[in-house]
């Protein structure tokens, strides 16, 4: 018995009751009749999840129309449109229409319980509607099709637009690809507009209609459709009154109720605001081959591109020609190695093959961080017209030896250290954990290389916690070292570098255990655990002299005045900066010594009060002693006292 025949067997699961379900149960025999007044034509009935179209007249058992959505019944001519399941309807049509073939018209008698009389009806009778009597509708089914969710759909299916079903979306040719326009792509559409009961609002122009998708320059519920939209598509878009609002496409009458827009989307362009702030945009002129972004050199990979670059001034000044002053040989770069501008990258990673994208570049992205063109003043924002050629992805790992795999691993960490000593050190940190990543799919096969996995997987570690530390984020600088120190308790290098992420964050007496410890595992660390001793009695006599400067003073105050004086601590304690820290020299390997970087300190600066000043308040009270903090105790004591006596 094969899987296909074992699952036929299996007990289905059964569907949950729905509240329309549990409705239907509560209608008895000859509450409902219905009379078939002209037949309509194909096998289908709407189902569930379908969105109907249709018009309804009601009349009492005499004849009188008691309402219609006919214009020659009175009604405005606009029919109704509801999704089966989703829209809150009346029992009796909740019941009749699916019995319906499209352009039927059929006469339903209804009871009071099967139209508004019913308990706990969801809809609401119109004013000064018989709703205790026995009524005729009357129905023409115009229209039905599937209404989906989703944007994956079949010819000739509805998209519910909106949660509300204020915006349904009708297909009536299939598009290319899967992409949509969003916000902020460029659009270029045809746009034709018909009111509910057929009246033209919108005429076709001769032109496709051009807008900017998120710029409110078509009515928002059309937008929402054209959001769901793919090349070459072409559709009906039905847009309720709560959608439609005013834009330069059209102006939008009070009274209008509903609007069908008919849209052929011809084109659209991609746009990309690469920081969300509007100062980094990326917008593609030329489309590229395959599909994005699966065909994007998302991951580090070797570019081929030919670029130019232009001043954002008047006259458009160009500072740079690839094609020109390279001799037309293509500028080629790995990404993920800082050797391009940070804009620059961040763009073409998100480029197709043969693709031609205009970027236009705030200073902070562009040069004032790299090496500076000829031309190109300091603060300059800059515009490049980048051409993809091509590119090569990272070699695979995948069947490599174990010698391979440790010598690309190597060219990988020389690159992250080359980028560290650049003070690049995000960028050298994703080299390192990139190098990580790979390693939870190799497997040593013996004891020999068992060991040079591990000490290369431990430098890595290090090298990460390396980069931690000098992004200011010492925490987890410790918790990568703890990975290390897990592994291998008497790690000389890891103690030595754990010691210096509890130096950061003040854990004085934690750094100096660490530091100890060296000397005890490693005899030949005992150089460098001195030196880091020393810096550590170095930033603990300064954080001990700032912490009396914060509280010289104090017990000259009157005891009334305790409190401002706290308020004060509380504040000045707030503006507490760690020491610079000294070089240091962990010898990881030479590519990795420390250097000073100023961007330690103003990173770390950023850091919670609560995280950095208490550990550093907390070694300076012990070094103070405790004297200060009975006093502290005595005056507050005194203070409470004086204040429940007075």
């Amino acid at each position: 018995m094969d899987a296909a025949e074992q699952n036929h067997l299996l007990p289905k699961k059964k569907k949950s009751e729905t509240e329309d379900d549990k409705r239907r149960k509560r209608i008895v025999a000859g509450s409902l009749l219905k009379a078939v007044v002209r037949p309509g034509g194909g096998d289908s009935s709407p189902k569930d999840a379908d969105q109907i179209i249709y018009h309804c007249t009601v009349r009492t058992l005499d004849g009188v129309v008691v309402e219609s959505t006919r214009s020659e019944c009175g009604g405005r001519g606009l029919p109704i449109r509801d999704v089966l399941g989703k829209s809150k309807m009346i029992l009796g049509l909740l019941e009749g229409i699916p019995t319906m073939h499209k352009a039927e018209i059929a006469m339903f008698k209804m009871k009071p319980e099967m139209h508004y009389a019913e308990k706990d009806c969801p809809v609401s009778a119109p004013g000064n509607f018989p709703k205790d009597d026995v009524l005729h509708f009357e129905i023409e089914l115009l229209d039905f099709a599937k209404a989906k969710a989703r944007s994956h759909h079949q010819n000739q299916d509805a998209l519910i637009a909106s949660d509300d079903l204020g915006v349904i979306k009708k297909i009536l040719n299939e598009g290319e690809g899967w992409e949509s326009p969003r916000e902020p792509y460029e659009v270029k559409a045809w746009i034709s507009a018909k009111s509910g009961d057929g009246q033209v609002i919108l005429a076709p122009k001769e032109e496709p209609y051009f807008f900017t998708f998120g710029k409110s320059e078509v009515p928002k519920g059309l937008e929402i459709g054209i959001g769901t939209m793919a090349r070459k598509e072409k559709a009906v878009i039905y847009v309720r009154k709560q959608y439609l609002t005013e834009s330069t496409l059209m102006h939008i009458a009070q009274d209008l109720e509903e609007v069908h827009f008919e849209v052929e989307l011809v084109h659209f362009i991609q746009v990309r605001d690469m920081l969300g702030d509007g100062r980094l945009i990326k917008r593609r002129i030329r489309d590229g081959r395959g599909e994005f972004p699966m065909d994007c050199p998302l991951q580090d990979s070797r570019l081929s591109v030919h670029y130019r670059g232009m001043l954002l001034n008047e006259d458009k000044t160009v500072f740079y020609d690839s094609r020109i002053e390279n001799g037309d040989q293509p500028l080629e770069f790995s990404s993920g190695e800082g050797l391009v501008p940070e804009g620059f990258e961040m763009c073409t990673r998100l480029m197709l093959p043969g693709e031609i994208a205009l970027v236009t570049c705030p200073p902070d992205y562009a040069y004032d961080k790299f090496p500076r063109p000829p031309g190109v003043p300091e603060g300059a924002h800059v515009q490049w017209e980048i051409e993809l050629l091509g590119f090569e992805t990272p070699r695979d790992w995948t069947g490599l030896d174990f010698q391979s795999i440790m010598n690309e691993a190597e060219n990988i960490r020389s690159t992250g250290n080359r980028l560290f000593k650049e003070g690049k050190f995000e960028l050298a940190k994703a080299k390192y954990e990139k190098v990580l990543r790979e390693f939870n799919h190799v497997n040593p096969q013996n004891d020999d290389e068992g060991k040079v996995f591990g000490d290369a997987r431990n430098m890595l570690h290090l090298n990460v916690a390396a980069c931690l530390l000098k992004l200011g984020e010492w925490r987890k600088s410790l918790e990568t070292c703890n990975k290390v120190l897990e592994a291998k308790p008497g790690h000389a290098k890891g103690l030595y570098r754990r010691g210096m992420a509890y130096m950061a964050g003040g854990e004085y007496e934690d750094a100096r255990n660490d530091f100890n410890m060296m000397i005890k595992v490693d005899k030949s660390s005992e150089a460098d655990a001195t030196a880091a001793l020393l810096k550590l009695k170095q930033k603990e006599q300064e954080a001990e002299s700032k912490a009396r400067k914060q509280f010289k003073g104090l017990f000259d105050k009157k005891p009334g005045e305790i409190t401002e004086v706290g308020s004060e601590i509380r504040e000045e304690t707030r503006t507490i900066e760690e020491v610079d820290e000294t070089k240091d020299n962990d010898g990881d390997d030479e590519e990795t010594q420390e250097e000073e970087n100023t961007a330690t300190v103003s990173t770390e600066r950023k850091r919670k009060w609560s995280e950095k000043a208490w550990p550093i308040l907390k070694n300076v009270m012990v070094q103070i002693g405790i004297q200060l903090c009975v006093a502290l105790l005595g005056v507050y004591i005194f203070q409470f006292v004086s204040a429940r006596f007075t």
